[in-house]
């Protein structure tokens, strides 16, 4: 979905459909694999060692500039993840859409492979994505509340703005349908001190952006915490 589709569906308070901008390799991509990318995918482990001893470069890139610790993430390879990273993997590598392993570990609400990620040295406050946003945009759009939490904790940028104008407060908004898991990641940004106020490029505030919804949880949560 094109950023002017974003902000038409927007103007008119209508969510649109979530693009899945990530590429995990396919399966054809992952046959062909060989030394180190071909051991992330599989999480061999004894492979990885091998390999790294006998010089194999840890940062390799496939044809969509994913590294082995990119492989990893993707396939939920989390001891391979942690033993790349500590072997000296570039924690906060980007692929070629400008994803890191903890953007990619929280659009797939894989709390376990961000904490690796985060433990290993990927930092919550990338900006990833080609919408210049960060793991915790993505994961509010998506309404992984949860993950959402643990990179509040790892003290991700809060009020980050995308190149759409929109933080993570107004994501679980604009992106969300208003649900258990929206409300509980709007609830998570507010207690943790996202401001309230900061509209997006047509003037919406979140408060306004979750009236027009009609998102009554959401609208109490904002009015309780002072949004205007």
């Amino acid at each position: 979905m094109t950023p002017w589709l974003r902000l038409l569906c927007l103007a008119f308070f209508v969510a649109p459909v979530p693009a899945l901008a990530q590429v995990p390799p396919s399966a054809a991509e992952i046959a062909a694999y060989r030394d180190l990318h071909a051991a992330a995918a599989k999480g061999d482990t004894a492979a990885i060692e091998r390999l790294v001893k006998a010089g194999s470069p840890l940062d390799a890139r496939d044809s969509h500039k994913r590294t082995p610790l990119h492989v990893a993430g993707h396939l939920r390879r989390r001891d391979a993840a942690a033993l790349l990273m500590k072997l000296g993997a570039d924690a906060n590598a980007l692929d070629a859409d400008k994803y890191d392993i903890v953007t990619i570990a929280s659009v797939a609400d894989d709390v376990p492979m961000l904490k690796v990620a985060l433990a290993g040295g990927c930092k919550a406050g990338n900006m990833t994505s080609p919408y210049d946003g960060t793991a915790l945009i993505a994961a509010a759009h998506l309404g992984h509340d949860e993950v959402v939490r643990v990179l509040i904790a790892a003290k991700a940028p809060l009020d980050h703005v995308n190149n759409l104008h929109w933080t993570a407060l107004i994501e679980s908004i604009v992106l969300g349908d208003g649900g258990k898991r929206h409300t509980a990641t709007l609830e998570a940004l507010v207690k943790a001190g996202a401001n309230l106020n900061l509209a997006d490029r047509n003037g919406n505030t979140p408060l306004t952006l979750a009236r027009g919804r009609g998102y009554t949880e959401m609208v109490a949560i904002l009015t309780a915490a002072g949004a205007r």
